[in-house]
């Protein structure tokens, strides 16, 4: 058997066999690397788009807008709503489009509301509503994510797509720290001079450029939607229509693990959200931006490890585990809160949270192992007679990689839901005991049914 790869035009490879070992290290590799490595900085910025409203808000107050803090938690909150959504629709595009053609032109839509947040700020006079379109427009970049995800999916053999989606991942998630990282600083400089337009005063007598938030990622995304284009590849055998991958909706191992999902990512991207907010509503002595940033950091840079770790000892122990962890993590969050009768401590506190982020991290990298491996023994139970041939092989990836996809889009709307419960009547500490409990809801569901010695799918 040939080791060789085919294409057709150039882009398109018509023949695509990562599971076989000549094939995979006579191109193959090279070839789904390359891909991946244009995959990971489209990604990054399509994070740092979608999330790019938690560093905003919290300047808005200083430049003249009279928004409430519920208003703040809503342009916070809206990019999830639409991220999450889109991401449904975004999980089948790869096997209609192709990846290739989707990662160029999905990333090249973040153009849109970087360009429009970056003139809408330079104008008092800009209603609430006008913001929360664009804040809404952001969830383009939330909706990546499951597209990208899915297309790794297809480059890589199953003994390394833990990894690939890992690094995929992770370092994509670097853009929520990338970008609260970036924007305090950019936002301090008239880096586009005249043509940027003019500074905002604030009432101390401060200049800032609050229009760079959305207009620093304009080059580069321009840039990475060229590379995408002209760098990556379309898979023919990963063609299959929306009725072909719907199939997932039938099966009970999806919607345990878009369960399971939410509480790994759903709560990452949930608290990257909130994160400055949260510091300044419980610490307001203390400057959130300068510390917000290292949460999503440490979250996304233990990903590819949670997906590392899962490889080498099975995700289901990992991911078992992990949630344990959060829960311990949540309660030592809350116990170092101010209170009425407790000053509480920031450094407590914070510690506390880069743990809870930590576990996060690893639980997405070991979670997403789990979906290849689930749904390759349970399409092998349910068609024996076809195991090692090329036909099932084809159909395994195209279900997991439908999979991957729908889990991220239904774990995005913790994007959405976490900061809402936070400004809500729950309150932070009610906010934190909810997630308790989901947290032990998902760590009996991983018990039970992928972790313990007689589960239904053991992986």
């Amino acid at each position: 058997m040939s080791g060789k790869y085919h294409t057709k035009g150039g882009k398109l490879i018509t023949d695509w066999r990562p599971e076989v070992d000549e094939f995979w290290q006579n191109g193959g590799k090279k070839v789904a690397t390359r891909n991946l490595w244009v995959s990971i900085p489209a990604l990054l910025l399509a994070f740092a788009v979608w999330m790019v409203w938690s560093a905003v808000i919290v300047n808005l107050p200083e430049i003249g807008f009279s928004f409430d803090d519920s208003q703040l938690f809503w342009l916070a909150a809206l990019p999830g709503l639409t991220g999450a959504t889109l991401r449904i629709f975004y999980s089948f595009m790869v096997p209609i489009f192709g990846g290739r053609r989707w990662t160029a032109i999905s990333t090249a839509s973040l153009l849109l509301p970087a360009l429009w947040m970056g003139f809408a700020v330079q104008d008092p006079n800009t209603p609430f509503m006008t913001f929360a379109i664009i804040a809404l427009l952001c969830g383009f970049g939330g909706a990546n994510f499951s597209s990208s995800m899915s297309n790794i999916s297809f480059f890589y053999p199953k003994a390394e797509q833990g990894t690939a989606l890992g690094l995929n991942a992770g370092l994509g998630n670097l853009g929520v720290s990338v970008m609260q990282f970036t924007i305090p600083i950019v936002i301090g400089l008239g880096v586009f001079g005249a043509l940027g337009g003019a500074p905002q005063v604030t009432a101390a007598g401060k200049e800032l450029y609050l229009q760079n938030a959305g207009f620093i990622w304009v080059p580069f995304i321009a840039l990475v939607s060229v590379l995408a284009w002209f760098m990556m590849n379309d898979i023919s055998s990963a063609k299959a229509s929306f009725k072909d991958q719907s199939v997932v909706f039938k099966r009970k191992h999806n919607w345990i693990m878009c369960i399971l999902y939410m509480a790994t990512f759903g709560s990452f991207i949930g608290f990257s959200a909130a994160f400055p907010m949260l510091i300044k509503n419980s610490f307001p002595d203390i400057n959130p931006l300068k510390y917000a940033f290292l949460g999503p950091f440490v979250g996304a840079i233990f990903r590819p490890l949670g997906g590392w770790i899962a490889d080498k000892i099975g995700g289901a122990r990992v991911t078992f585990w992990n949630y344990i962890v959060m829960v311990l993590a949540v309660v030592s969050v809350m116990y170092f809160l101010p209170s009425d009768t407790h000053p509480g401590s920031f450094i407590g506190y914070f510690i506390s949270f880069m743990v809870l982020f930590i576990t996060t991290g690893i639980g997405n990298g070991s979670t997403f192992t789990m979906i290849p491996n689930i749904f390759k023994t349970f399409l092998e139970r349910l068609h024996p007679s076809r195991v090692g041939t090329e036909e099932l092989f084809v159909e395994i990836r195209k279900e997991s990689a439908a999979v991957v996809g729908f889990t991220a889009a239904i774990a995005a709307y913790g994007a959405f839901f976490v900061p809402k419960m936070f400004g809500s009547g729950l309150g932070i500490n009610g906010t934190f005991i909810a997630l308790i409990v989901f947290y032990i809801i998902c760590i009996v569901l991983t018990w039970w049914y992928y972790s313990r010695g007689n589960a239904e799918i053991p992986c």
